[in-house]
């Protein structure tokens, strides 16, 4: 979000509160919107490197939540809950993701699809409510590089996918 500043320079009033990450996917970009949209795709690659999902419920839709449980690699079981604010396939999805409903700790994320050719680029903007919420989840969880190990999942997933001649749904071969 930008706004213009007294002196009619323009501002960024939201990047001390924000991450952003990206990836250029060797995709196209139907196959990594459905790897991040479907639950059977999702739970295999979500999360940075050595973590694993396990999903309790899934409802892909405006309002629907995906309730979940990463595992470190430690043992650390880490609780999450992300409610889908905006889909809009394959282009962009907008969520809240906290430890549970209504966590006040909560963050937005948004998530654009761009095609690059036969590839796919994918940016991850993350939005906390304060400075201090996203100094820790950068400092203390390591949110940066979190987040590019998860998207170096999701590369590795579909380049797997699309191996074995997988076909993402509504698209003819």
């Amino acid at each position: 979000m930008t706004t213009t500043g007294s002196g009619g320079e323009a501002a960024d009033v939201t990047a001390d509160r924000e991450v952003v990450i990206s990836r250029v996917i060797d995709a196209p970009r139907e196959l990594v919107f459905e790897a991040f949209t479907q639950v059977g795709h999702l739970s295999r690659w979500w999360g940075p490197k050595g973590f694993t999902t396990t999903t309790r419920s899934f409802a892909f839709r405006v309002g629907g939540a995906w309730d979940f449980v990463m595992h470190g690699p430690d043992g650390t079981d880490y609780q999450e809950w992300i409610t889908w604010r905006e889909i809009v396939p394959p282009e962009r999805i907008a969520l809240l993701h906290g430890e549970h409903r209504d966590d006040p700790n909560s963050f937005e994320s948004s998530l654009t699809f761009e095609p690059a050719g036969e590839r796919t680029r994918i940016v991850m903007r993350t939005l906390f409510r304060t400075k201090e919420l996203r100094d820790e989840a950068v400092e203390k969880y390591h949110a940066v590089e979190g987040g590019e190990q998860t998207l170096d999942n999701l590369a590795g997933y579909v380049a797997d996918l699309t191996r074995s001649g997988f076909t993402p749904e509504g698209v003819a071969d």
